[in-house]
């Protein structure tokens, strides 16, 4: 069985003394507080402080949480509060396309998949929670790189890899799929990243108006598509529940 990183879990030790004393603590209350040596508890500070994760107030030299946590900290709520207002619409979305539906965020170059509604029926399925999908390839990969920046530029450093004959790997090609893609409003996956298997998503924004994630229906080629293209109603069923959740996060109508 592996061992813990021993400096990792000072640091941890350290961050739950700042986040659950005193709001500013010093180093002789730190370094007591978890028996470590001033200049052990000094130089973990020290790299914390680098982070962002632990700020120094300049006039009494005391430590304090500083504002990287805050910004992880909202990551985390912000995503768990589209996972939240996204549940009734996805369930709904699943019900009436009678397809698998997800829930994606940007997550370390590719899309996280933070909610998942199988398919209605009979069939056996794979809870995809916690899975990780493509950028340039997947229809929520797709959407986000098109109205994120952030992904846009990842999507851009990653290697592209081919994963079928029809995954758009060149850059200038891909481009005009993201152009396109927000043109319209929603992207398309047919066969671009797994044989057989198609996918529409449209993308999610906030109360600022910025995009926080994408809603996608995937299913079979065949039940999916008409002659090649994604059927209209599926755009259009997976469009309106990315409006009503987005409008469930204050984002207005879009």
């Amino acid at each position: 069985m592996a061992k813990n990183i021993q400096s990792l879990e000072r640091a941890a030790a350290m961050l739950r003394l700042l986040a659950g004393g005193e709001r500013r603590l010093g180093l002789s209350d730190i370094a007591s507080s978890l028996d470590l040596a001033k200049g052990t508890a000094h130089g973990i500070l020290r790299t914390l402080q680098a982070e962002g994760f632990v700020e120094q107030d300049a006039a009494s030299g005391r430590y304090q949480l500083g504002a990287e946590l805050l910004r992880l900290g909202n990551s985390y709520l912000d995503v768990h509060e589209l996972r939240a207002r996204a549940l009734v619409w996805t369930d709904d979305l699943a019900r009436s396309s009678g397809e698998s539906v997800h829930l994606g965020v940007l997550h370390q170059h590719g899309v996280l998949i933070v909610h998942h509604v199988f398919r209605p029926d009979d069939s056996r399925q794979v809870l995809e929670v916690g899975a990780m999908q493509p950028l340039h390839s997947t229809a929520l990969g797709k959407v986000l790189s098109a109205f994120d920046p952030v992904a846009h530029t990842e999507a851009l450093e990653v290697n592209r890899k081919a994963f079928t004959p029809r995954t758009v790997t060149d850059i200038d090609a891909f481009e005009s799929v993201l152009d396109h893609t927000r043109a319209r409003g929603w992207a398309a996956d047919v066969e671009e990243t797994w044989e057989g298997v198609a996918a529409v998503a449209a993308p999610i924004h906030d109360r600022r108006r910025m995009p926080v994630g994408a809603v996608a229906i995937t299913g079979a080629v065949e039940r999916v598509c008409d002659d090649g293209e994604l059927r209209s109603e599926l755009v259009a069923a997976v469009r309106d529940c990315a409006r009503a959740v987005s409008r469930d996060l204050g984002a207005g109508r879009f």
